[in-house]
């Protein structure tokens, strides 16, 4: 059996998975202001004039990434969406997966607040830092939504002011989580447990 060859945009792009892969791992250790392209090619398997072929500038390569990123975390919440037969159910589901997001990728999260902040300092940035923003809202509001459902009831808040208050206590938890620990995790699901019967009547 002939196999299919991959037609040059697919390398081109897959090299470009691979470069936002690896570069997410010093991005998310130095953050926006102190990686650059020489950092993140020392830090990778790639050299500095191959990720230079690949992106033009740091920029590119740091909106790339987080795109990259951001991509895989928004059907983060989707399995606790089909999976929760009762309203509790769905808000232990929920809790645990947010404290486990902490847990596993707490450098990439630092990362995304990181961008998020630089975002109103930096044009290049703004856009897409917008547009990740609003498929996080989305997806936050399909756990707000499914919850209603199950409660039987509507939620009292917009979708924007839904997602500002979890991804507020979100970004508490994971400040916190990076002085103290583990304990914060146990009160970012006791303050999810309070918060998520609030935005329903």
């Amino acid at each position: 059996m002939t196999s299919v060859k991959a037609r040059p945009v697919d390398k081109f792009d897959r090299r470009r998975d691979e470069l936002a892969e690896s570069a997410l791992l010093t991005l998310g250790e130095l953050g926006y202001a102190r990686a650059s392209l020489r950092e993140i090619a020392g830090n990778s398997p790639f050299s500095h004039g191959v990720v230079h072929y690949y992106f033009q500038d740091k920029l590119e390569l740091f909106i790339y990434s987080i795109r990259y990123y951001k991509a895989r975390c928004v059907t983060r919440y989707d399995a606790v969406v089909r999976d929760s037969a009762s309203p509790d159910e769905l808000i232990e589901a929920f809790a645990a997966k947010l404290a486990q997001t902490i847990r596993d990728e707490a450098p990439m999260h630092r990362l995304w607040y990181d961008l998020r902040t630089q975002s109103m300092f930096e044009d290049g940035l703004r856009e897409a830092i917008t547009e990740i923003d609003g498929t996080l809202e989305a997806m936050i509001w399909r756990v707000v939504d499914r919850y209603a459902e199950l409660r039987e009831a509507q939620p009292t808040v917009s979708p924007k002011a839904a997602y500002g208050m979890l991804d507020g206590l979100f970004q508490q938890a994971l400040l916190a989580h990076t002085a103290l620990g583990e304990p914060v995790l146990d009160q970012l699901a006791a303050e999810v447990r309070t918060v998520l019967p609030l935005l329903v009547r």
